[in-house]
């Protein structure tokens, strides 16, 4: 007897249902598993997408968090099959896990397509696997739901709280500036990393983890669990009841995520102090659903809002301590009428719906709207003559009286130039100098890395400095700091003025304006970007190849442009 819960052929009975010879073939290979004749009689086929990898540390433990799903789908009446994707490590992958995004997006995208899936159920939790994931399963537009792998614990050294990638910069700088040991240094490693999960600082992990519960992509309180709290595999286990609820609604991505819905995870980017990455990788999964975003409207719908959580690299705590505050419904509920409160999600409630009534029960962890961290706190849209297309910045992790500065130009061309020459003692800087990186964008790295937040020179920081003006074409770590200047479109690599910077040119930063320029008059700008060489291609595969022929600037996401839209799941002819 049928169990089709929905009036609706579901597209997995394209492959099991009939009596034809590929549907003999697609049941028969499939019960080999163990899988019995039941499980095909139309129930819906959910894809439980794992990007578990001992390679990827914060994501290790997903082999339990895919059996939660599994046993919640099953309790639903549903069918789990679970498939691995590509999984990218941010702690290990070279040159840059952002090199691979794109790929995993194609890799998700093209399993759920090609396969018998009526709903998709997305395990991630690593920087890039969040939105590579959402972006993949955007394209697609199934019913779809994020189940985060949540932080690790607090970490604590020596007495002192130690937040992942924050606490690193800061000590690695102290190494450099002879004020603690190597021994000391590598005593903290263990330390920090106490648990699985991923960073527990407000980098980008925690921030994608935010940004797709504002969105509405996951259950109410997916962002801030901890790893090895009970309650994470429950809410597992709930999202896979949910998502087969989800199928029979015909509950599909695009149905859930609006433009109202960008805007809010924009807002909300600003209150938890999110990660600067957050920005490229919201651009580009508004691509993929057809939703308008630009790059401006990262400083209009953050304008006013204010700096809630007090978290690093912005603040004081960790993730541990917001889900203990309260978490992301505390923050949204706090918001209020500064939301679209009325966005949808995949619970078919409202985002005030799931979060109305939500207390905060540390008000220094998160801060209410009346006594904030800080009164303007939005990612920086910078624009001038050397950003004509934009750059980024993060004030609340930028040391304020760097915010308006004008600086002596000292420039580097790409990471090898800058590794040579930063700790010589004949290199010619100051305090007040201004860094410029090229060479490290979408193109001209490839792949655009995570080095914006270049460490100081040595000499600067025996001398006490500890933050510059520093501007690339880079991005930075979300658990980074300082005044840096990340995103500048387009890249030198493509042609952008940022190349054609020399040493001891004046270069402006004025946050408050939005503006970023060299103070070099246009002609002889573009007589300098007429006179340099033929870039030369570094490409050492062929997908290598591929990114640096398709891949945009960061003021459209950094995705490919072949991928942009949604293609829907139509898939014709059979494999027999």
């Amino acid at each position: 007897m049928s169990r089709t819960p929905t009036s609706r052929t579901l597209r997995s009975q394209d492959w099991f249902g009939g009596n034809d010879l590929n549907a003999f073939i697609h049941r028969s290979w499939m019960k080999n598993q163990g899988i019995p004749d039941r499980m095909f009689d139309g129930r819906p086929v959910i894809g439980i997408c794992n990007t578990y990898s001992e390679l990827t540390p914060c994501n290790a433990h997903f082999r339990d968090l895919a059996e939660q799903v599994r046993l919640g789908v099953i309790e639903a009446g549903g069918f789990p099959v679970e498939f691995p994707v590509m999984s990218l490590g941010e702690t290990i992958i070279r040159p840059t896990t952002m090199l691979y995004r794109n790929l995993v997006s194609m890799d998700v995208e093209e399993s759920i397509r090609a396969n018998p899936i009526d709903g998709v159920v997305l395990l991630c939790g690593c920087d890039k696997t969040t939105p590579a994931l959402v972006m993949g399963a955007a394209s697609c537009d199934l019913p779809t739901i994020v189940v985060s792998g949540g932080p690790m614990l607090n970490g604590r050294h020596q007495g002192k709280t130690v937040g992942s990638g924050t606490s690193v910069f800061e000590m690695s700088e102290a190494v450099r500036a002879g004020c603690m040991s190597e021994c000391e240094f590598r005593a903290a490693e263990s330390a920090m990393s106490r648990s699985p999960g991923h960073c527990n600082t407000m980098g980008t992990a925690s921030t994608m983890a935010s940004i797709v519960e504002t969105l509405g992509l996951t259950l109410p309180g997916n962002a801030a669990i901890p790893a090895v709290d009970s309650r994470r595999r429950v809410l597992a286990r709930d999202s896979g009841v949910r998502i087969v609820e989800m199928v029979v609604e015909n509950l599909t991505m695009s149905s859930v995520v609006d433009r109202n819905s960008f805007e809010n995870a924009i807002k909300v980017n600003t209150a938890i102090g999110g990660s600067t990455n957050a920005v490229v990788h919201l651009l580009a999964i508004a691509g993929r659903l057809e939703i308008p975003l630009e790059l401006s409207d990262f400083g209009e719908q953050s304008r006013d809002v204010p700096l809630l959580v007090n978290l690093m690299p912005s603040g004081t705590y960790l993730m541990e301590d917001f889900f203990y505050a309260g978490g992301l419904p505390a923050v949204i509920a706090e918001l209020g009428d500064i939301l679209h409160l009325d966005a949808a999600t995949v619970t078919g409630k409202t985002l005030g719906e799931n979060n109305s009534g939500e207390t905060i029960w540390d008000d220094d962890v998160i801060r209410s709207t009346a006594a904030p961290l800080l009164e303007q706190a939005g990612i920086a849209v910078l624009t001038g003559n050397l950003a004509p297309n934009g750059a980024v910045i993060k004030p609340s992790a930028a040391s304020p009286e760097l915010l308006s500065h004008v600086g002596r130009a000292v420039v580097f061309h790409g990471m090898d130039d800058f590794s040579a020459r930063v700790d010589s003692p004949d290199l010619d800087i100051e305090a007040d100098d201004v860094i410029v990186l090229t060479g490290a964008g979408p193109k001209g790295f490839p792949g655009m890395p995570e080095v914006g937040n270049l460490p100081l020179p040595r000499r600067l920081l025996e001398q006490g400095v500890r933050d510059m003006v520093r501007i690339s074409d880079a991005r930075m770590s979300g658990t980074a700091f300082g005044t840096v200047v990340l995103h500048v479109a387009p890249e030198a690599g493509a042609g952008g003025p940022l190349g054609a910077v020399r040493d001891g040119d004046l270069i402006e930063l004025d946050v408050a304006r939005g503006v970023l320029r060299v103070l070099v008059d246009d002609d002889e700008l573009a007589r300098r970007l007429e006179a340099l060489p033929p870039r030369v291609q570094k490409s050492t595969s062929g997908y290598q190849r591929l990114f640096v022929d398709h891949v945009m600037q960061a003021d459209r996401g950094v995705d490919f442009d072949f991928l942009v839209g949604r293609r829907g799941t139509e898939v014709h002819g059979d494999n027999h």
